[in-house]
């Protein structure tokens, strides 16, 4: 299936969570953000939010810094 990832299409497995994209798109530094369909998805939900065909999904990487 195909999802846009921070307005880019990506391949996806069927039945595709959250955590398994960030897994596969991220480098796993730092704390991200997720939104799907411009919902927040809290971070504990990420191992069972399953994804669709066509979801809209915007990762926010968070740095700190001053």
């Amino acid at each position: 299936m195909i999802v846009n990832v921070n307005g880019n299409p990506v391949q996806a497995e069927d039945g595709c969570t959250v955590e398994q994209l960030l897994q596969a798109h991220r480098d796993g530094s730092g704390p991200c953000a997720v939104e799907v369909n411009r919902t927040l998805v809290r971070k504990q939900d990420h191992p069972g939010f399953t994804l669709s065909e066509g979801d809209r999904v915007e990762i926010v990487t968070l740095v700190g810094g001053g």
